[in-house]
């Protein structure tokens, strides 16, 4: 933060000088104003956290919910006439600190529970526990909202998830806080993360969790495998190509014997995979 009460210091102002001297014409387009930045990077005036960021900024004004959510398939859902005994390791397994409630059909989303909210309920001073007195009311937002306008709202409100609808009024999926400012910084480290010097990671016998820069080569020496590396380099490049866009998070493809789902991804490429192996 600038302190208004003194002068910006001199490396500052040189900053912003150079900054302003790459912009000889002003960017009518968000596309040329990325063009000016990219210039300004390959300049060294702005480094590549700078513009990775700045370019999370004017992406979040052009993305919706929709393109980030978490899809209902995809959510782990508690049910609210579930006893202790039944939510806590599905809560200690995933590792979510919030989690949906439904209702007896699972047709509906009643609410949300905060993982923090069952300690009272824990150690031998048990008490009787029904979840409805600690379930808290659910945020409802359109597929549609722009996620700049859901950050400002997340921020105004305090709330850190809210549940998606569609345009029939039905539970599509869920989005979070973090989803939106992963956008903005990259990703940032929950349940699925590993150690950084590990590509990849045994879940199960068939199950892994893979990041998308493994090198192809890589991938294949450690799997036995013989996937085509001569138009990718990396496992996200090659799972990329072969669903034809950039994919959303749950998206799923099939390439020789592996099933890779994508559980990350952003605006700019995928960050992480699972994969099972097919018999």
């Amino acid at each position: 933060m600038i302190n208004k009460d003194k002068p910006p210091s001199r490396s500052l102002t040189s900053w912003f000088k150079r900054l302003g001297k790459s912009f000889r014409s002003e960017p009518e387009t968000r596309e040329e104003l990325l063009e000016l930045l990219k210039n300004a990077r390959s300049r060294a005036i702005i480094d590549m956290d700078a513009l990775d960021m700045i370019e999370g900024v004017l992406s979040v004004s052009a993305l919706r919910v929709r393109d980030i959510m978490i899809p209902r398939a995809e959510m782990t859902v508690l049910n609210r006439d579930d006893d202790l005994e039944k939510l806590l390791p599905l809560v200690i397994s995933t590792a979510h600190s919030r989690f949906p409630v439904i209702n007896d059909d699972k047709a509906e989303i009643i609410g949300i529970l905060l993982a923090k909210d069952l300690l009272q309920y824990c150690g031998a001073a048990n008490k009787n526990f029904n979840i409805r007195d600690v379930l808290r009311n659910a945020v409802y937002v359109p597929e549609s909202k722009r996620l700049n306008v859901l950050l400002k709202e997340f921020r105004t409100r305090r709330n850190h998830m809210a549940i998606v609808i569609d345009e029939y009024g039905a539970a599509a999926g869920l989005v979070t806080i973090e989803d939106v400012l992963e956008q903005i910084v990259g990703e940032i480290e929950d349940e699925y993360d590993f150690e950084e010097d590990v590509q990849i990671l045994q879940r199960t016998d068939n199950e892994y969790t893979v990041k998308a820069q493994v090198e192809i080569e890589d991938f294949n020496l450690h799997f036995n495998s013989n996937l085509d590396d001569k138009e990718f380099d990396t496992i996200g490049g090659l799972v990329t190509n072969a669903i034809g866009h950039l994919p959303k998070r749950g998206e799923r493809v099939i390439i020789d014997h592996f099933e890779f789902r994508v559980i990350r991804a952003d605006s700019r490429k995928i960050r992480l995979l699972t994969l099972h192996l097919l018999q």
